[in-house]
């Protein structure tokens, strides 16, 4: 067929065509009742002006199932509205400072075995980890470093059935050299380190900006990738048709994977309605 007979094919079947599936629009937009396949989480720290309470109350009421990175210190202001943290922070060493730097694995050794008892006492399933920056090192060179940080913590996460998860973050944007800034090698770190327990948190938004390819990637790496972050691309606001990204087919493909972990919401909200973006958010990923 011919560009010429491919037009004349496509006008004839216009009429009938099935119409893409559309992204909600309304941010009051959200079904009465979630689909359930997608377990909904929000982070935190994108509501930073609204107080963890409040934002407890009005992730009950939109449908969520948690919200996440948050500190020991937090988990119960949360639960206590029947909400888990299906994502939690257990030191206090922020993602500039990771695995891949020797002098903070014993820190890391006494953070991570103090509180991963903590979170497996409060129900919670994953905790956030980080490679850090590169600082000069080498690829393989900050690997290593990694496996050996996160080999005795591995030992206590399989004890207390808790995945450790590193965050896939970008450095082209958002967090400059950042070493583990593409899934091959988060998941070259997960083969070294072989516990059933570390997974990969891909961030949708970082991940686009890095490598793009995200439903295939999602395909291939499946059984590596343990928790999933949104944001729109480019800007890291919301989701809906002002970004590049088609989240409702995102969505399919993850579940559709057999994923049965969380999608959180780490998108920027740019209008008023905070909260109203927050719903429209999870409306689109509802899949």
């Amino acid at each position: 067929m011919n560009r010429k007979q491919a037009l004349k094919t496509i006008a004839a079947t216009a009429a009938s065509a099935v119409a893409l599936p559309q992204i909600a629009k309304s941010m009051n937009e959200l079904p009465a009742e979630l689909k359930s396949n997608i377990n909904h989480s929000v982070c935190q720290w994108c509501y930073g002006s609204i107080s963890l309470e409040d934002l407890a109350k009005a992730a009950k009421e939109i449908g969520l199932k948690s919200i996440e990175l948050l500190g020991p210190d937090q988990w119960a202001t949360v639960q206590k509205h029947g909400l888990t943290v299906a994502m939690a922070y257990v030191t206090d060493l922020g993602l500039n400072k990771g695995f891949n730097d020797p002098a903070h694995h014993e820190k890391f050794l006494k953070d991570f075995s103090t509180n991963i008892p903590k979170a497996a006492d409060a129900g919670l399933k994953s905790v956030i980890c980080f490679s850090g920056n590169t600082n000069g090192l080498s690829s393989e060179k900050g690997l290593e470093n990694c496996a050996r940080g996160l080999a005795p913590i591995m030992k206590v996460a399989e004890k207390h059935n808790i995945n450790v998860c590193m965050e896939l973050l970008n450095s082209k944007v958002d967090h400059k050299d950042y070493q583990c800034d593409h899934t091959e090698w988060g998941v070259h770190l997960a083969e070294k380190l072989g516990s059933p327990n570390f997974k990969l948190l891909y961030d949708i938004y970082h991940m686009q900006i890095m490598e793009g390819d995200v439903i295939a990637t999602i395909r291939k790496y499946q059984k590596y990738i343990g928790h999933y972050h949104t944001g729109g691309v480019p800007g890291r606001n919301e989701i809906d048709e002002t970004q590049e990204l088609y989240y409702p087919a995102i969505m399919k493909a993850i579940v559709e994977t057999g994923f049965k972990g969380f999608v959180a919401q780490e998108f920027i909200p740019k209008r008023t309605d905070k909260l109203g973006s927050l719903k429209q958010g999870v409306g689109i990923c509802d899949v």
